[in-house]
């Protein structure tokens, strides 16, 4: 099999996201008409299904020989491979899809030997196109470099970040209780042992909350429980704009794309690793996620 034509591979992606993303701003999904996977807040919607269907249909017809990892079509027992794959949310911010809120996302990455090499995210209702290749750059719109500011502030600690967290669909269990004193340790004053930090946001799409970090305007993404798919795009465009991902838990540098715990943080001249160490410090235990 010969080595994979990124460039190609990009701009097919934005042609499929730019497609799904006019699927997207057609549909009419509410509360009442979706249904959920595992419980009420794990909520899929025949717009998801539709969508993944065109990309996956699209994608086997251009590359056959690659393979295909997608939210609506993963069966337990299915992994990422180290073979060329696409890993891909057809809807990622499926909640806000169904509530009207305009944070929604389509998730088209690309991975080879296991890493991100392409990523495309692309948000249809606020036409904010992030793309990326592997050593070329991250881009928002195509012509915009990311980060957004072109000489970062540097990186001054927790109590003077802006993080971004997501509750998940998880809501009971050693997991849940990992997140909920974390975000409590986060907000606490530091006389208390807290880390004081600026606030905490939800975007309710691990794909926008990354492209966020990525662009600067969130210091710092910590995640648990979300899947490759959610995470294999905006990994390469973050890492493509400087960023720096680890493991959600205390410890690993080099996390694989499929850990399901995250922590990224976004380019800074310095600070990068002396964040990523006191963001460990406050994390309350270890994640248990099988993957």
């Amino acid at each position: 099999m010969s080595e994979p034509n990124l460039q190609e591979i990009h701009d097919c992606l934005v042609e499929i996201a730019r497609r799904a993303g006019e699927m997207i701003l057609a549909a009419n999904p509410s509360t009442r008409t979706s249904g959920s996977k595992k419980n009420s807040s794990d909520l899929v919607t025949e717009t998801d299904q539709a969508v993944e269907k065109i990309v996956s249909t699209t994608l086997k017809e251009k590359y056959p020989e690659y393979e295909f990892l997608g939210e609506e079509t993963y069966q337990p027992g299915m992994h990422l491979t180290s073979a060329p794959t696409f890993v891909v949310d057809p809807i990622d911010g499926t909640v806000n899809f169904v509530h009207g809120h305009p944070y929604v996302s389509i998730s088209l990455g690309f991975t080879n030997k296991k890493k991100p090499l392409v990523g495309v995210v692309f948000n249809p209702f606020t036409s904010a196109l992030y793309t990326a290749i592997h050593d070329q750059g991250a881009y928002l719109n195509g012509t915009t470099r990311l980060p957004l500011k072109e000489n970062p502030e540097p990186l001054n600690g927790l109590s003077n970040a802006l993080v971004a967290v997501e509750w998940g669909s998880d809501r009971s269990g050693v997991n849940w209780d990992v997140k909920c004193k974390t975000f409590q340790k986060l907000g606490e004053p530091k006389d208390k042992g807290g880390a004081m930090v600026h606030s905490m946001r939800s975007l309710g799409s691990a794909a926008l909350n990354l492209c966020a970090v990525a662009s600067g305007t969130l210091d710092v993404y910590w995640e648990a429980g979300c899947w490759a798919w959610d995470v294999a795009a905006g990994w390469v465009i973050l890492e493509e704009a400087g960023g720096l991902m680890v493991d959600g838990n205390p410890g690993d540098w080099d996390p694989a794309v499929d850990a399901r715990k995250y922590l990224a943080v976004r380019a800074a001249p310095e600070g990068q690793k002396e964040m990523v160490e006191e963001m460990w410090g406050m994390v309350q235990g270890r994640f248990e996620y099988e993957h």
